[in-house]
């Protein structure tokens, strides 16, 4: 927020505590009137909310931080008792010094390389995804070799500094800030990373994310790769980012997807192809398209959404073929979805079948837990198993004799498990392998875990990463 007294004053969000002049659902912003996530100045008493109309937000403190320290009062005012549990853990966990980082392997001790993210207020949904993504080895990789971008000199450089969107968006760069993120997370650091920087970039560019509520994960990966695409479309210090992409021989044209425009590292690795059935029952006219993909969300079958747990006795348990069956078995499409049929020129009944046209190099697996009921957004917690090797995906491909026996077979990178009952509360942490070894990353503390710890997870989204057949074929 943008106020005349910001300079010598705070500025807090309404909804975090209370206030004798009526409900804080009540206040709405002074330039676009919205009532969403408001903000106001303890001074003027001014409020503005950040939204994409007004696009004014927090950006700097007082001298003496009184911000920071309002938003960490607030923040430990808000802590749920599982919050609290979480980080009575987390301190043990810490407390227990270098101890906690050491391995031993072949009979020698060696220091866990991998550094954990700090939490800046209910922003595990981002860490959880950032710790994934490292592990995605050629993604990370290219983002790592990228030249690194300077965006300030003269007098404010080695200062940080932000803008509102009125001052345009030269000075912020998302790939920049990622870019730099990746490069500290395996640096053998035993503190853990603070991504400020990162997260202030995606409040200016992505203000669905402002404020510190809890997001859904999976919806910030989305909008994270797709804003990364858009600006490896442009060009990086003068020259052109698809070129460093064509001059990485192991991304070669014939694994790109393009969309929205040109192919980029994230189209290239996380890009397949679905190809869409549609039949009329009345006239058997067959439509058929060909949509692109960065991840695939399946829903969990209906009648495995009671258990909960892999022990329970009642019933088989649920799989991930399950999932993708459901997803690409032949469905008939309800009263709301009629198919419009060119050639009986009206809306008719029809049939619907998915089949994968192209699979990716790295297969993101989302799993819808989360359903909208009448007044609220419920959490499907089934287990639903998954395999750690071997995930064989040429069942449910268009042309599978197309496709060699091991190229069809994916790994298992990296998962993101969501703890808690709903979307808008919870904690997110993530389970990934780095060299042969699976760790848990659960904000700035990263431990050392085994497979059967994995297994049992409840996954929410599951990165697959395609298995080479070759040990001279292109490596991912």
């Amino acid at each position: 927020m943008e106020c005349p007294h910001l300079s010598s004053s705070v500025c807090i969000a309404p909804d975090s505590a209370k206030f004798p002049n009526g409900s804080p659902s009540s206040w709405c912003c002074s330039v676009c009137r919205s009532n969403k996530s408001p903000w106001v100045c303890l001074t003027c008493s001014s409020v503005h909310c950040g939204s994409y109309r007004c696009d004014d937000f927090v950006v700097n403190d007082t001298k003496l931080g009184l911000v920071q320290k309002v938003r960490e009062h607030l923040q430990n005012l808000e802590n749920s008792a599982f919050t609290a549990d979480r980080h009575r853990k987390r301190k043990l966990l810490e407390n227990s010094s270098l101890n906690s980082k050491l391995l031993k392997v072949n009979g020698s001790t060696t220091a866990i390389c991998a550094t954990g993210l700090r939490n800046l207020g209910n922003t595990c949904f981002m860490n959880a995804i950032l710790q994934s993504l490292s592990n995605i080895e050629q993604f990370c990789c290219y983002f790592k070799e990228l030249p690194a971008v300077e965006l300030r000199n003269g007098k404010t450089a080695g200062r940080r500094t932000y803008h509102t969107r009125s001052q345009g968006d030269n000075n912020v760069s998302l790939v920049e800030e990622f870019r730099k993120t990746l490069c500290a997370l395996w640096q053998g650091s035993q503190t853990a990373f603070s991504p400020e920087s990162l997260f202030y970039v995606v409040w200016k560019i992505m203000p669905n994310f402002r404020g510190y509520q809890q997001q859904d994960a999976h919806e910030f990966m989305r909008y994270l790769l797709d804003h990364l695409h858009l600006e490896l479309q442009g060009g990086f210090n003068g020259i052109s980012r698809s070129s460093i992409l064509q001059e990485n021989s192991t991304l070669s044209a014939s694994n790109k997807c393009c969309i929205n425009g040109a192919s980029t590292v994230v189209t290239a690795i996380f890009g397949g192809i679905l190809q869409n059935e549609v039949n009329c029952l009345i006239c058997g006219t067959e439509s058929r398209k060909f949509d692109p993909f960065l991840d695939l969300s399946l829903d969990i079958p209906s009648q495995f959404r009671n258990k909960r747990s892999k022990n329970q006795e009642n019933g088989p348990v649920c799989s991930l073929r399950d999932c993708l069956r459901s997803f690409t078995d032949l469905e008939e499409l309800d009263e709301t979805e009629l198919y419009m049929c060119h050639k009986c020129k009206k809306k008719q009944k029809s049939t619907k079948k998915f089949w994968i046209q192209k699979l990716p190099k790295v297969l993101c697996l989302h799993l819808k837990r989360f359903h909208w009921t009448a007044y609220l957004r419920n959490k499907v917690d089934t287990y639903v198993e998954f395999p750690l090797r071997g995930l064989d995906m040429k069942c449910y491909l268009l042309e599978p004799e197309n496709s060699g026996p091991e190229n069809c077979l994916y790994d298992l990178a990296a998962v993101v498990v969501h703890h808690g009952s709903g979307v808008g509360s919870g904690h997110y942490t993530a389970y990934a392998t780095h060299e042969g070894r699976w760790f848990h990353f659960n904000d700035s503390t990263v431990t050392l875990t085994d497979e059967d710890t994995v297994v049992k997870a409840k996954a929410y989204i599951l990165f697959y990463v395609e298995r080479q057949a070759k040990a001279g074929s292109d490596k991912l």
